[in-house]
């Protein structure tokens, strides 16, 4: 079905220069690699990378990509749901920069609910979600994730929250193993991008990275995009 098993990198210290002087800033790569096959929404489209010249052939080297504007670790605007919601050139870049606080909830089962309860109250821009669901990338278990309630989705909203979760989406992915109780629709979504908060799906390494940190999130600048996938990157001190 996809490609077999996740992808770990651990945590590099990389040198920047500024001013004649160096320091090392801890930094994390979040973002699952794309190529051919990789896990998707069901019913999105396929991704492909495939060959388009050669450097034997051609003296040069260029793949061809094809993929939804949600493939891999990616962004939603307000406009994934919401008709008249913002899209990606609505956003200043410095709105994918933001104060990440941790909450690590690993001890869910498959479909389970995150209610307001499990989520901090804090300072900061974004809440990052580990339900540890990316050790699932690649097998069919990946759409059994643990999801957000409204209620919760209407607590990151009180919050001044922007959501991020290393799983394929903040509401429930219904397949065949879907739960009677489970939510209809897209409702956290519904809340989140209805109230111009921004979602990100499918981050990895989250065991890399402390409890609070800074998450950079820059999608590739697609014209008038409902999303885009990202490099997602975090840095701290």
């Amino acid at each position: 079905m996809f490609p077999a098993g996740g992808h770990h990198r651990p945590h590099r210290r990389h040198t920047y220069s500024s001013g004649g002087r160096t320091s090392a800033v801890p930094i994390a790569d979040l973002s699952h690699p794309i190529e051919s096959g990789m896990p998707g929404f069901p019913g999105d489209p396929d991704v492909s990378v495939d060959p388009h010249a050669t450097v034997d052939a051609d003296g040069y080297r260029v793949a061809k990509l094809a993929c939804g504007s949600h493939t891999g670790t990616h962004v939603d605007a307000p406009a994934h749901t919401e008709p008249d919601g913002a899209t990606l050139d609505d956003l200043p870049v410095s709105r994918f920069v933001r104060g990440a606080v941790l909450v690590d909830i690993r001890d869910r089962d498959p479909r389970s609910p995150i209610r307001p309860a499990d989520l901090p109250t804090a300072d900061a821009g974004v809440v990052v979600v580990r339900t540890g669901w990316d050790a699932h990338w690649g097998d069919p278990e990946y759409l059994d994730h643990p999801y957000l309630t409204p209620a919760a989705a209407r607590h990151c909203v009180e919050q001044g929250y922007d959501v991020a979760v290393d799983a394929l989406n903040v509401d429930p992915t219904p397949h065949g193993g879907s739960h009677p109780e489970e939510p209809d629709g897209v409702p956290a979504h519904h809340e989140l991008l209805g109230n111009d908060r921004l979602i990100v799906e499918n981050l990895t390494n989250l065991g890399a990275v402390p409890d609070r940190f800074e998450l950079s999130v820059a999608p590739l600048p697609l014209a008038d995009g409902d999303g885009a996938p990202v490099r997602a990157v975090a840095r701290w001190d």
